[in-house]
Parts: C-alpha cells; structure tokens; sequence
C-alpha cells in the first residue's frame, strides 16, 4: 500500500514538475538560435533557387558578417558592464585611413601600429571621461563618432587611401588561409578569445559583477572604475583592429567604413543575449546575433530588396532586439 502510494505521489507531482521547470525557463536566452533556425528555414526554402544554400553564398554570409562579429564581441563587454559606445564604427573608418597613409609613408609596421594606436588613443580617452569624470558613456561615445569620423574626412579630404602592400592586404581580409578566407578565421580567433575571457576569467566575471550591480562590486574589492575603464578600451582597439580589417578587405581605407556598424553591432549583441542593462553577457550569443543579421541581409539581397528595403528591416531588428532584452 505505501509502495503504491509512493507511486501515485511520484506519478502525481510529475507534471507539476514539468510545469515548473517550463515556467522558469529563460527562454529570452536561446531566442536567438530558435530566431537563426527559423530565418535559415525561410530563406532556404524562398530562395532555393537562387543559390542561397549554395557553399559559396553561405561561406559569403560568414565573411560578410566577419568584421560586425569582431566589433560586436568588444561591444560585449561594454554592454555586459551597462556601458555603451557609440564610437565604434567610425573609430574603425579613422583606423582604416591612419593605417593606410602610414602604410604609403613608412610601410606595414608602422601601419599596423597607427591604425592600433587610433583605437587606444580613443578607447583611453572614452574610458577616462566614463570613469574618471562620470561622463555618462552615450554621451561621450556619441561625441567621439563625430569627431573620429570628422578627423578621417579631414585627414584625407575625402578622398580613399589606397593600400598596395599586398602582404597586408592577404593578412587583413582579403586572403585565405587554406580554403578558410582570412576574415573568417580573424572573426573565430575573436570570438573564441572573447568568450574565454568573459566566462572564465577574474576579469570577465569582474565585468559582469560591475554591470549587473556597481555598489556591490565595489564593496566586494572590484575597482569598478578601472573595469569601465578597460570595457572602452578594449572596445575602441578591437574597433581599429576591424577598420584594419576592412582596409585590408577592400584595399584603401576610407572615413565610410564601418558607418553604421555601432548599431548593428549593438543589435548584434542584444539579440544575442546580452543584458542591454547590465550583469549578463554571452560571445557566443553575440556570434549568432551577428550571423542572423547578415543572413538576413543576405537574404533580402538575393530576394531583390534594395538598400533602403533593408535598412527598414535593420531598424526592425534593432527594436526587436531592445524589446527582448533581458532585465534584471
């Protein structure tokens, strides 16, 4: 009698557990590889005949997508640490044209380390006026894209910068490593560095623990300003390293690269699964962020969209990315 009992008990809560454990699942946090199935299935089976499954269409998704991923993992961390930067894109159209004069001028050295120099130069400075002077982060981010991209129109009277060093060019962007294009491979270094560090590291969890509540780090030993210090550094040499990347993928380094990238790299990373507020963060999820938005560029190319078409469903992306973001 108490052996059935204990099996009605059993048979009895069985759902209920079930229930719960469907209740507290955080859905928000794998909408994003619910969303990248469902929009590959879509387009797989729309545009089937025209080459969308094709080797060629989807290792061109992965590289078009490649320099967004690279700036979107920095943009990480800034968001993981409820900060933001604005400056990114035009920082990495800055890079692109230092890197180019000083190539012209001193060779591939001293181009490398100009268009380095630009993205520490603004990240030191971003992060100084945040954590120093208490700067909300929009603001000084949103100050520093006009004039990064100023002083790129201004160096170069808008005119683009050719690279001819053919050794750059093959190493930043335009070559392959084997049958894996070099964009590829510099955007899976990122994001397998990136995400390492931000889940398995003191700094990483110091990160987050500065984002997810800054008083209570600070009274746990973390030097909060120092981790909002860093985030924006990191975020503007990881923002020039991809101002390098165009250059050396489009071989001329211009102030339009990167226009537009800080918003896509933010809608990236929030529909990934990162807090816009703060404490949680995930590379990999940023990754797969990335990679629906290009492929739903991709997409929309390959349906006969135009430009402005797309920039309608960039806009929507953004605002379904900022609606499922997790709060704390």
């Amino acid at each position: 009698m108490n052996k059935a009992s204990a099996i009605g008990a059993r048979e009895a809560t069985a759902p209920r557990n079930i229930g719960t454990v469907l209740k507290e699942l955080d859905w928000r946090r794998y909408v994003i590889y619910i969303g990248f199935v469902v929009v590959f299935i879509f387009f797989a089976i729309l545009l089937r005949d025209q080459g969308f499954l094709s080797a060629n269409n989807i290792l061109n998704i992965f590289r078009q997508t490649a320099t967004i991923t690279v700036i979107a993992v920095g943009m990480t961390y800034v968001i993981s640490c409820a900060e933001i930067d604005l400056s990114v894109g035009s920082v990495a159209g800055l890079s692109s044209v230092c890197t180019a004069m000083a190539i012209s001028h001193w060779g591939i050295l001293p181009g490398i380390l100009a268009g380095l120099a630009v993205g520490v130069v603004v990240g030191a400075i971003n992060g100084s006026l945040v954590s120093l002077l208490g700067i909300p982060s929009f603001l000084v981010t949103l100050g520093m894209l006009g004039i990064a991209v100023g002083a790129a129109q201004w160096i170069t009277a808008s005119a683009p910068q050719p690279i001819l060093d053919d050794t750059f060019n093959l190493v930043f962007g335009s070559g392959n490593f084997g049958p894996v294009p070099g964009l590829v491979l510099w955007s899976a270094v990122f994001v397998a560095v990136g995400a390492v560090v931000l889940a398995r590291t003191k700094f990483g969890r110091q990160v987050l623990a500065t984002g997810g509540n800054r008083t209570a780090a600070d009274f746990t030993g973390i030097n909060t300003k120092r981790i909002k210090f860093q985030v924006l550094l990191i975020s503007g040499v990881v923002a020039s390293i991809a101002g390098m990347l165009y250059a050396g993928r489009l071989q001329s380094g211009r102030f339009q690269w990167g226009t537009g990238d800080e918003l896509s790299a933010i809608a990236a990373v929030i529909l990934g699964g990162t807090s816009l507020f703060g404490g949680s963060g995930t590379v990999v999820g940023t990754l797969f962020g990335a990679l629906l938005i290009g492929l739903i560029n991709n997409g929309l190319i390959l349906a006969g969209l135009d430009s402005s078409q797309q920039q309608v469903v960039r806009g929507c992306i953004i605002i379904l990315a900022v609606a499922l973001a997790r709060k704390k």
